[in-house]
């Protein structure tokens, strides 16, 4: 890279400066050092640091997940504790980060949370992370049971118009009629005498 060229040309000048002096000056031994940056840390800075999570958080994690099929976490890496499972939210976000990016979840982002959903090699990954048999699936794939609809709360036909006694927000079922302003208002009613 570009730092290391520099520190190249930079050794080629003091071994050129050294030989320059040692020749003019016999009497007097010259050392040169030239002190390099550590590989170690070269090669870290433009590296993210790998986050140990115990076997415990992740199986924790990882069985709640395939239980909901869906996780959710606020965006914030100082929470203790996330809200559903019982370990930081800091290793609930890299979890799921790294889920995200060998595709075996979903990612939304809204409002400083973050929703993930699990795909199909997800819950096939998860199932055998887990040696869980197939015939246990998360609940996003169960079927709903059919509720009781309640009195007066079934579905209106599709062309049906909707009456309202007073003036009402949004425009309903039907179009015009009021007297608001906007589209829909129509030609002006003539007073009649």
């Amino acid at each position: 890279t570009k730092k290391r060229l520099a520190l190249a040309q930079v050794r080629k000048d003091i071994v050129k400066l050294a030989r320059y002096l040692q020749g003019t000056r016999s009497l007097v031994p010259l050392r040169l050092t030239v002190v390099d940056e550590s590989p170690q840390r070269s090669r870290s800075l433009g590296r993210r640091r790998a986050m140990f999570i115990s076997k415990k958080n992740r199986l924790e994690c990882y069985s709640y997940l395939f239980k909901e099929g869906v996780c959710v976490a606020k965006k914030d890496v100082f929470k203790p504790q996330h809200d559903e499972i019982e370990i930081p939210n800091l290793e609930v976000l890299n979890l799921m980060k790294s889920l995200k990016s060998r595709g075996f979840v979903r990612e939304t982002f809204n409002w400083q949370y973050y929703y993930w959903y699990l795909t199909n090699e997800g819950i096939e990954y998860l199932r055998e992370y887990l040696h869980l048999p197939a015939e246990i699936v998360p609940a996003t794939l169960k079927k709903a049971s059919a509720r009781p609809v309640s009195a007066g709360a079934g579905a209106r036909p599709p062309n049906a118009e909707r009456v309202d006694d007073g003036p009402g927000f949004g425009r309903g079922f039907g179009r015009g009629g009021g007297d608001g302003f906007g589209r829909g208002r129509g030609a002006p009613v003539e007073a009649s005498a």
